[in-house]
């Protein structure tokens, strides 16, 4: 008695395998069909079944319960299946190994110690629609977990020739060798890397022709072949992260057998490098169209991936990069209006402490050339520095506060104390600020400075006046208003990241 879970890409073949498992241990084979049960079935009694198909699935289970010896339970696609219907099985990976069932309207309780009855789950870790599919905790941490496309224990040249062997049947020209000995394929594969083969070793007497036609096949597919390992590295690497980690959007594009039949079809041996590339484009164009929005950001990765990348295309992937971090970071779309205001300060404090790096960073190449600054000049870059870690601080503390949890009630100043802090904070940035501004900014420069930093340093100065200055006034005016606030922050932090970049540009390597 056992339960296994099997995940995997779509379309290599996990049915095909665990019947030959089942005829290799002697078990008789109980396929159950996951999409046919679908999201609405949640109970092992076939009267509760939405529809007569899905009832039939559950009809299913019951019988090989009722069999109860000598069975393979076989649940394929589980994405496709209700949680709460897979935590039916909870009880079997139990000492006790009981299960409640139902078998020609009765309910039956079935015993299965010491059976020799094992229960296999497959299924992917997306949906054809791109959706994350979460297996239930307790089952996940009581059954057996395998990957199909993760445990190749030192059979990975094998497990690469297999995506070329399971296209035998598909293209023309390889067809013939599908009825013949299986070593005739792997001699061919031999003579397609470039190994010599001497044509006695065969079992059949291919003419010349044939043979040219066989291996020019045959390097276009393995050409192929390359592209579909990595997508299905891809595709397991970016399943296994967590969405709180990701630096790019996940992959959900699949490099499977079925992906690999269809590409496999078409392929020709008069094919030109151009064209063979231009159908995997082809094919995976179609393929991201069931991940509707996300398939832009799937197949630039892809082109990635395969060394593609027009330089358009390139500025289009890092600009979605950077944008998906951005969000990410600030807590998401969707989330509480707070949590993203607390987000956009934690972000904007990492920025201000680059800035005062970069200005510390000139200030010492400077010195280590020797140039002596004009007096009042060190001193504005000082209080610049000084108010520019002032601010990282009281950033900081924002990003505290609001981190701490708070009950649920409307924005109202006098009557929420969760923001009450912000008004002594804020009168003392406001106090600094107006000090800064009513500076005058008057440097002379006795030798060359780094390239820029005159600029620079205005520039700062310019946009703290622009933005935190009416964004003080603004909160301090009226604290209800979160959206405005959150505009402000949003704006500074991006004016504050272009002057991070230009100064980062501008400093002497």
């Amino acid at each position: 008695m056992g339960l296994l879970l099997l995940i995997s890409p779509p379309g290599y073949g996990k049915t095909t395998l665990m019947e030959y498992v089942a005829n290799r241990l002697g078990l008789v084979f109980m396929k159950v069909n996951g999409p046919a049960l679908g999201h609405e079935v949640t109970s092992i009694d076939p009267k509760d079944a939405p529809n007569a198909t899905a009832a039939m699935e559950v009809e299913k289970v019951n019988l090989a319960l009722e069999m109860g010896n000598n069975v393979m339970l076989y649940l394929d696609d589980i994405q496709h299946t209700n949680p709460e219907f897979l935590q039916k099985f909870i009880s079997l990976c139990d000492a006790q190994r009981r299960i409640e069932g139902v078998w020609r309207g009765k309910t039956r309780t079935y015993d299965l110690r010491g059976k020799k009855f094992c229960v296999v789950m497959a299924g992917n870790p997306y949906t054809e629609s791109g959706a994350a599919f979460k297996i239930p905790d307790m089952l996940a941490n009581r059954a057996d977990t395998y990957n199909l496309g993760d445990i190749l224990g030192g059979q990975a040249e094998a497990f690469a020739l297999s995506y070329v062997e399971n296209t035998l049947t598909s293209n023309r020209s390889l067809a013939p060798l599908a009825t013949r000995e299986q070593a005739d394929v792997y001699r061919f594969a031999r003579m397609a890397r470039g190994e010599e083969v001497q044509a006695t070793e065969f079992s059949y007497g291919y003419s010349g022709a044939e043979v040219q036609e066989i291996l020019a096949v045959l390097k276009h597919l393995f050409r192929i072949q390359e592209t579909l390992l990595k997508v299905n590295a891809q595709y397991i690497a970016s399943a296994a992260m967590d969405d709180m980690y990701r630096t790019e959007p996940p992959f959900k594009l699949q490099g499977s057998y079925r992906n690999m039949n269809k590409m496999a079809e078409k392929v020709v041996s008069a094919m030109t490098t151009e064209e063979l590339d231009r159908l995997v484009s082809d094919h995976y164009q179609g393929e991201a169209q069931t991940l509707t929005i996300a398939a832009e950001q799937n197949l630039l990765k892809l082109a990635e991936m395969r060394g593609k990348l027009t330089p358009e295309q390139a500025e289009r992937w890092a600009t979605i990069k950077k944008e998906f971090v951005r969000v990410r970071s600030l807590g998401g779309a969707e989330d509480d209006p707070a949590v993203r205001v607390s987000g956009q300060l934690s972000l904007m404090a990492e920025h201000i402490e680059g800035i005062s790096t970069a200005v510390r960073h000139a200030a010492e190449q400077s010195a280590s050339r020797g140039s002596q600054h004009d007096q009042h000049q060190m001193q504005q870059q000082t209080r610049m520095v000084e108010l520019l870690a002032f601010a990282q601080q009281q950033q900081q503390q924002a990003v505290a506060v609001q981190q701490k949890p708070a009950p649920v009630a409307p924005l109202v100043p006098s009557a929420n104390p969760s923001i009450e802090w912000a008004k002594p904070q804020i009168a003392r940035i406001a106090a600094a600020l107006e000090g800064l501004n009513s500076a005058t900014l008057a440097v002379q420069i006795q030798n060359e400075p780094p390239p820029g930093i005159t600029e620079l340093l205005a520039q700062q100065v310019a946009i703290i006046e622009r933005t935190l200055v009416p964004l003080v006034r603004a909160a301090t005016g009226n604290l209800q208003d979160v959206r405005s606030l959150e505009m402000r922050v949003d704006e500074m932090l991006g004016m504050l990241q272009s002057i991070d970049e230009k100064l980062r540009a501008k400093l002497p390597r």
